[in-house]
């Protein structure tokens, strides 16, 4: 790891037992397989967009098992992936040595990052920093440790697309320790207010990530049950109250029918919008 030097720390105790309740939830499932069935593509456009280039300093914050660290090593990047779940870990090294990059893997809190200021030339995050509660400590965070004229990059799920829709859609059935807003990351005039003049250069583009995973609407509703840790902890936390059970997977399924594009027996098509937001640190 590379030195540091004293870094904010939360000492409140209940924002460290949400942080806990944080890292249960994504460990939970098997994140890395929704990374690599559904997601793949954002990683690389990331990397792509931050323009990383051999020899540049980068830094992956809440980089789950590294679908934009991976890339970004791959391009020449010499790079540093960090997230509060080191369970996501083991996934990432499996994936970066059939790869042959090498990056270092380092347990972080994107709210408390234990990097020292202007470490790296490159900062960004691929859905990840977005699930984070405090959106203000992550901004502070993402430009403390990124040096003046670097780069700042994101991929963030805005809020009427369809992965934004479904997490609203699960709001009201979640535990009280689900991420708070997340996809306000992926509303411009919220990015344009936490940023604020912070930044030049900044520019955001919606664009469109098809998930074709060839399944019908009930099968896809399994994956994510099974696979995704906020749609795993909203069941767990409805477990004792079956007849809310019924109600979620009923709307769960509901939701998949009325966003399924394909016209194709047995296959379902999601158009999922995100935000690409990149931006130049003052």
């Amino acid at each position: 790891m590379r030195e540091t030097e004293p870094f904010r720390a939360f000492v409140d105790g209940d924002d460290r037992q949400l942080k806990a309740a944080h890292r249960a939830l994504w460990a939970s499932g098997d994140y890395p397989a929704v990374a690599a069935d559904l997601i793949s593509e954002l990683g690389p456009e990331l990397v792509r967009a931050c323009g990383v280039r051999p020899g540049l300093r980068v830094l992956d914050v809440a980089a789950g098992s590294g679908n934009a660290a991976i890339p970004a090593a791959a391009a020449g990047g010499i790079v540093t992936a960090s997230d509060l779940t080191p369970e996501l870990f083991e996934a990432g090294q499996a994936i970066a040595a059939r790869h042959n990059v090498e990056l270092e893997w380092v347990e972080a809190d994107a709210e408390a990052m234990p990097f020292a200021n202007n470490s790296f030339d490159v900062v960004m995050s691929c859905v990840g920093a977005m699930f984070a509660p405090h959106h203000e400590a992550v901004t502070d965070e993402l430009f403390r440790v990124c040096i003046p004229g670097g780069t700042i990059g994101m991929i963030n799920w805005t809020p009427d697309g369809f992965i934004g829709t479904m997490i609203a859609t699960f709001r009201p059935y979640a535990p009280p320790h689900a991420p708070t807003a997340p996809t306000m990351w992926g509303n411009e005039h919220h990015v344009r207010k936490l940023f604020g003049d912070k930044v030049t250069n900044l520019q955001m583009r919606r664009q469109l990530l098809l998930m074709d995973h060839r399944v019908t609407p009930p099968a896809f509703r399994e994956y994510w049950k099974l696979n995704y840790g906020p749609i795993i902890a909203a069941y767990q936390f409805n477990r004792d109250k079956p007849e809310r059970v019924a109600e979620l997977d009923a709307q769960f399924l509901d939701y998949l029918e009325r966003w399924n594009q394909s016209r194709v027996p047995g296959r379902t098509s999601y158009s999922a919008e995100y935000l690409l937001i990149t931006a130049v640190k003052r």
